[in-house]
């Protein structure tokens, strides 16, 4: 899963300089760098790139080679805690915003700063932001960022087309909690019975759909509703937080929040979005391949899956305007970071260096698949889609318009989630009202004190 701002011009030369020194100097001598790196990463459709950029970093430093493991979202995490704990942890992972507060809290991971001042890396080659998630509050960097990631709604073209909705329609859409605005006229008009009825028409039948609306892969609580319910609760000016990062109060309890969650739990009782016990095993982005739903929100790192189903010609439009007149985003950015116990410290610096450089992030962005963090290697990302005729302003113009906002960066992540989980799944089953989330924040909140 994924990240910030204003795609300006950036020092050429700066980029030049730390791949200049990624490919060569490092942060320790040439002798203590040297061995193989185990580098470990969960989305195989940057594999590819990565496997490239590991060859051309063999090619620039002879006495270090590059093991890649990729391994799925759901075991990844488990597979770097428990190796941590047995001491076979890899030596650099790609790390999340909501993964490493755990990490530093059980020291776990390499600061960087001393080898970032050595090799005079330029933090400000990167998308606005991007690099200061990475500052511990110890005031301490561990990680460089490699890419960012928005979020938008990818839907079926021919659907929304039979359905009389036109792409410029699509693109203005507007949302509030109260009626759900035009996104929810949209998502109703999508919505087809097996009878052929429309959501919006006299005799649907809510209880045998053949095509929903809007898709739900679940209700995302565990990443603070990131792809589900982040973009619309943000148009009300509600926030996760007191505070981001760190921030030590949550705010679940706020109304504007909790209409925003009925109103989302709303479209699976009227029918317009599947159930949430249909959705355990299910893949929502296959399902929306396979013709079973017209809309999708999801990030920007799944571009290449939702564009790559055969016979399914996509859009990709904005996330509607809310009640403030904005669209919003969640931002996101990962970075690589290293494992404290790694015994190969000098060559996974210059890997994560590396990493980080326009050497690296350019060869990422010539793959079309996520957009990198610096700032030129975002503009050739962008390029890179266009030139596969995938339309990437949906994502890219949150950056451009600062309709963003950041992933909450707090201690407990994973005890959050433990919490707001299995109670925001209550909500969207259906089977405790929105106002339960009070309770679910108290206890939240009491992690903290």
């Amino acid at each position: 899963m994924m990240n910030k701002k204003a795609f300006g011009a950036v020092a050429v030369a700066a980029a030049a300089a730390l791949a200049l020194s990624a490919c060569s100097g490092g942060s320790a001598g040439a002798d203590a760098a040297k061995g193989e790196i185990n580098y470990w990463l969960w989305d195989a459709n940057q594999l590819p790139a990565y496997q490239q950029c590991a060859a051309d970093f063999t090619k620039a430093n002879p006495d270090i080679t590059v093991k890649i493991t990729q391994t799925g979202w759901d075991d990844y995490w488990s597979k770097i805690t428990n190796g941590m704990a047995s001491g076979t942890a890899p030596d650099v992972f790609t790390d999340h915003l909501s993964k490493y507060p755990d990490f530093l809290k059980t020291k776990q991971l390499v600061p960087l700063d001393d080898a970032v001042t050595k090799d005079k890396v330029e933090l400000s080659q990167y998308n606005e932001g991007l690099a200061d998630l990475w500052v511990g509050q110890d005031g301490k960097r561990y990680g460089l960022p490699k890419d960012w990631d928005t979020i938008a709604l990818f839907y079926n073209q021919k659907m929304a087309t039979d359905a009389g909705i036109t792409p410029e329609q699509m693109g203005s859409l507007n949302w509030n909690p109260q009626d759900g605005g035009t996104y929810e006229k949209a998502i109703a008009r999508l919505t087809v019975d097996k009878n052929g009825k429309r959501g919006d028409e006299a005799g649907f039948d809510k209880n045998n759909v053949a095509v929903y609306g809007l898709g739900l892969p679940g209700s995302d609580a565990e990443n603070a509703g990131q792809t589900q319910w982040s973009y619309l609760s943000a148009t009300t000016g509600w926030t996760t937080t007191d505070k981001n990062p760190w921030g030590t109060h949550f705010n679940y309890d706020d109304e504007k929040l909790q209409d925003t969650i009925d109103w989302w739990a709303s479209l699976a009782a009227k029918g317009y979005m599947p159930k949430l016990e249909t959705t355990v095993g299910a893949n929502a982005a296959d399902n929306f391949g396979a013709g079973k739903a017209a809309i999708n929100s999801n990030g920007s790192w799944m571009i290449g899956q939702y564009t790559g189903y055969k016979g399914i010609d996509v859009g990709i439009a904005p996330t509607p305007q809310g009640p403030d007149g904005k669209r919003a985003s969640m931002f996101n950015g990962l970075a690589d970071s290293i494992w404290a116990g790694t015994k190969k410290k000098d060559a996974s610096i210059k890997w994560v260096e590396y990493l980080g450089s326009a050497a690296c992030q350019d060869v990422v962005a010539s793959k079309a698949v996520v957009f990198p963090a610096i700032t030129t290697s975002s503009e050739k990302a962008a390029d890179a889609f266009k030139a596969k005729n995938v339309d990437v302003s949906a994502f890219t113009q949150h950056v451009k318009d600062k309709t963003t906002f950041m992933l909450p960066i707090t201690d407990n992540a994973a005890k959050v989630a433990g919490i707001m989980k299995p109670a925001m799944d209550a909500v969207i089953a259906g089977k405790s009202p929105a106002s339960s989330l009070t309770a679910a924040n108290e206890q939240v909140n009491a992690l903290f004190k």
